[in-house]
């Protein structure tokens, strides 16, 4: 743990990066001042520690309600499950899971924003025509040629999250940051303006344990690209494994990702449990931005 420690510590002068990000229907994003919760809504019957739980509608909208009510800023709707083994389904079938959720959202919920977590250029379109504000894509724009575009079309913010298909690195952390920026580069050929742009280092995809690890603690290189980071840990296996215990019994183990990536500048949290993740938040807010700011 040498590695996490030393670069923990050497993120001690890190400034809170602050942007507003003016989303459709009049709605904004405001980072600089607190870490923002970005509550997981899966409209899926087979996500790894939720599956089958929201898939109606009503259920979906309750279970977002109630997100909301415990603090979280942003809900992030997916018709897709992205867990290891999954069973990639065609974007129609997407489609029919989010789509009347997200036009549910926006009537009961309309003052908050809401992110569609997809890979497929075709979905994003239909889901920000229904009233999605961010894009949230596990694939970085690489594994459909129409994304790239199709964000910048809908001038929205998007996130890039970094993927592989096999977890071999010669360079773990360099190699990361170095796929990120290629997908950087992607998003503002076709014409995604900078300021849309939000990063996300893939904890859990693409990885191995030893690899989750490492990259936790090294954060703070993701954050010196540049970009606000999204940091998505919750219940993920690097958590279950070092805890030996089932995903819906890990949320401290959550809370501590969560509290060294606030630590290391990450700014945007991507979580299940969103009242004790709100409240780890507040309390290293105080901490952190009090002194920085």
């Amino acid at each position: 743990m040498a590695t996490s420690s030393a670069g923990l510590y050497k993120r001690v002068d890190w400034k809170p990066f602050t942007r507003v990000f003016r989303l459709n229907g009049g709605l904004h994003l405001e980072l600089g001042s607190r870490t923002l919760i970005m509550g997981i809504l899966n409209v899926t019957p087979d996500s790894f520690s939720d599956g089958g739980l929201y898939t109606s509608v009503d259920a979906a909208v309750e279970r977002a309600a109630a997100m909301v009510e415990e603090g979280a800023d942003i809900i992030d709707v997916g018709g897709e499950s992205t867990r290891p083994g999954h069973v990639p389904v065609p974007a129609e079938a997407e489609l029919e899971r989010v789509i009347p959720v997200i036009r549910e959202l926006r009537r009961v919920l309309p003052h908050v924003p809401i992110s569609i977590d997809t890979y497929k250029a075709q979905v994003a379109r239909e889901a920000v025509k229904a009233g999605a504000h961010i894009i949230n894509d596990v694939w970085g724009t690489l594994a459909d040629e129409e994304m790239a575009a199709a964000a910048a079309e809908l001038d929205c913010p998007i996130v890039l999250m970094h993927n592989r298909k096999e977890a071999v690195y010669r360079d773990l952390v360099r190699e990361v940051c170095e796929d990120l920026r290629t997908c950087v580069r992607r998003a503002q050929a076709a014409g995604v303006r900078t300021e849309n742009i939000i990063l996300d280092p893939g904890i859990g995809f693409g990885k191995t344990y030893e690899h989750n690890l490492q990259l936790m603690g090294r954060l703070y290189e993701v954050v010196e690209m540049g970009y606000p980071v999204l940091l998505g840990t919750s219940r993920k296996s690097m958590i279950r494994t070092t805890l030996g215990l089932p995903a819906d019994d890990v949320v401290e183990g959550t809370a501590a990702t969560v509290a060294f990536g606030i630590a290391q500048g990450c700014q945007i949290m991507r979580v299940h449990d969103v009242k004790a993740i709100r409240r780890t938040a507040r309390m290293m807010d105080a901490l952190v931005y009090a002194e920085r700011t």
